[in-house]
């Protein structure tokens, strides 16, 4: 079923002439946005002496000159009755002073202004009977966006909060109010949450072309790992999992969203605060407090406006960091910044301080001679190529590669069967382990754009792998990169693709070529459904 609604989506994308492949092109978000959303903190208990407040704060304690520029009033800002005329209104006892003013009094400070609203009839607070009223977009998309560019609003959070409506529905509605908001001929950034209440489609897709942000999971808890894969709530920890392989779609303009972040608002130690804004940086993840700024610790201050974190997550190339290997508890993963620099997280999942290790040349550097800058501290120290540090667990260690050449970035290619001529495929671009591939009508999605450097094949963020002791017959699968001989390859000039540590060689099985037909591991016989072409 999901398979025949991909195919609805690309021609309803096409019919919306925004093809998934291009960025959203509005003029905002051409680096990750920063600012801080009252959600996390205060729920639906603001009003606008909160949010004055908070904005105060923001100038005083040095973050918005650090970078922080959007305050984003979330749910139970507005009146539970539109107007006679279907205008949206604040409520008039949280903000008797109208969000217009609203608006003039973080412009007047040098910050911009972000609320929320609900694409169906209702926002999530009123779902769940915790606030009155019906006020959603729905049927008013474009009367809400004018009133909000009226207002001065310089960024709209855009939240589903139903479990109705397929991906193809989501798709059509959140691009209403995009163009919607295009029309008021005011630059507003759109961010998008198609996740809650709902099946997990913020994963399922690039919405580069439909927002400028869009949220990769549930929501986020004050906890490093709730055991999620996706579901609500989520952990730091299970975040990352989740938005680690989705880094091809970022690029100016278009970001994942993973959600806004916890730091500063307790439960989690020292050390995991200090990971999650680390990994919310490497990922150019949009970088929204959500704690009480107005009282904040000199170490939450510290770790919120570190310059050489937010660098790197405001680099002007707009690149997510990729994953370079993954072991289940040791991850790496490689920025490339405009200067030719790479940035590097050595990322320790497990519960015991280890060593995290990678090279230069694995990060995309060349020559023998780098410097390495201690994102948290600032120290330099100079390497002929190895990269490593002891990690606390739960911690992060962020290094900045300076020095050497820089290789080419490897370019995604898709491999096409002889046999059928279609692509290798990962379904749904589903990323757990033991995904199996199939073949699929090639389409250029990310799924189907597999990555060659060395040896290894990877796509979506992990490694073509050919399980342990295979033998004919046996899968091919997606795994964590691991960089072990069961993840090597050979492209061989007959278009055979041989695993190194099984001798095997991918095949479509029993020479089938229709849409969803596996793809596992053969003696090499070099037939049609044995060769596969690069385009």
């Amino acid at each position: 079923m999901r398979r025949a609604l991909t195919i609805l989506l690309v021609a309803a994308l096409t019919l919306l002439g925004a093809p998934a492949a291009h960025a959203l092109d509005n003029g905002v978000a051409r680096t990750p946005p920063m600012g801080w959303n009252s959600w996390n903190t205060f729920g639906c208990n603001i009003n606008e002496s909160l949010i004055r407040g908070v904005a105060d704060a923001m100038v005083n304690n040095g973050m918005r000159d650090a970078g922080y520029q959007y305050v984003v009033v979330d749910d139970c800002w507005m009146n539970p009755n539109r107007d006679s005329a279907g205008n949206l209104q604040g409520d008039p006892t949280r903000f008797p002073s109208g969000m217009k003013a609203l608006g003039d009094y973080l412009h007047a400070r040098g910050l911009k202004f972000g609320i929320y609203q609900a694409p169906l009839d209702k926002t999530c607070a009123q779902y769940f009977n915790s606030y009155p009223g019906a006020t959603g977009s729905q049927g008013h998309e474009a009367q809400d966006a004018r009133q909000f560019a009226a207002w001065g609003v310089d960024y709209l959070k855009y939240d589903w909060c139903s479990p109705s409506g397929s991906i193809n529905d989501q798709v059509t509605t959140f691009a209403k109010m995009r163009d919607a908001l295009a029309s008021t001929g005011r630059p507003i950034l759109y961010s998008i949450n198609s996740n809650s209440i709902h099946a997990k489609t913020g994963p399922q897709r690039n919405w580069g072309d439909v927002a400028n942000i869009w949220r990769t999971t549930e929501d986020i808890t004050l906890a490093w790992d709730t055991g999620q894969t996706n579901g609500y709530p989520m952990g730091v920890k299970n975040i990352v999992d989740v938005t680690v392989p989705l880094a091809g779609y970022a690029r100016p303009g278009a970001f994942n969203d993973p959600d806004m972040m916890e730091v500063g608002r307790g439960t989690l130690t020292e050390t995991e605060q200090r990971s999650h804004f680390a990994l919310w940086a490497i990922m150019a993840s949009p970088l929204i407090a959500g704690n009480d700024v107005r009282s904040q610790s000199t170490t939450t201050r510290d770790i919120l406006t570190n310059p050489r974190l937010i660098a790197i997550n405001q680099d002007t190339l707009g690149l997510q960091g990729t994953q370079v290997s993954f072991d289940g508890t040791r991850r790496v993963l490689a920025k490339r910044l405009a200067n030719g620099d790479v940035a590097v997280a050595l990322f320790n999942q497990g519960g015991s301080t280890t060593t995290i290790s990678t090279t230069a040349a694995a990060i995309g550097k060349s020559g023998s001679s780098f410097t390495l800058q201690d994102a948290w501290t600032g120290a330099t120290s100079s390497s002929t190529g190895t990269i490593s540090a002891s990690v606390a667990a739960h911690g992060t260690a962020v290094l900045r590669v300076s020095g050497g050449g820089t290789n080419p970035t490897p370019t995604g290619s898709t491999l096409v069967s002889a046999a059928s001529g279609r692509c290798l495929d990962v379904p749904n671009s589903n990323t757990a382990n033991g995904t199996q591939p199939v073949i699929w009508d090639c389409n250029g999605q990310a799924n189907q754009r597999w990555t060659i450097s060395g040896q290894s094949i990877q796509a979506l963020g992990k490694c073509l792998d050919a399980p342990t002791g295979a033998t004919a017959g046996a899968k091919v699968q997606l795994w964590d990169c691991n960089g072990q001989t069961n993840q090597q390859w050979t492209l061989n000039a007959d278009g055979t693709i041989r695993g190194t540590a099984s001798g095997l060689c991918l095949d479509v099985d029993r020479n089938l070529t229709a849409n969803n037909t596996p793809v596992l591991l053969w003696t090499c016989t070099a037939a049609a459904n044995q060769r596969w072409s690069r385009a």
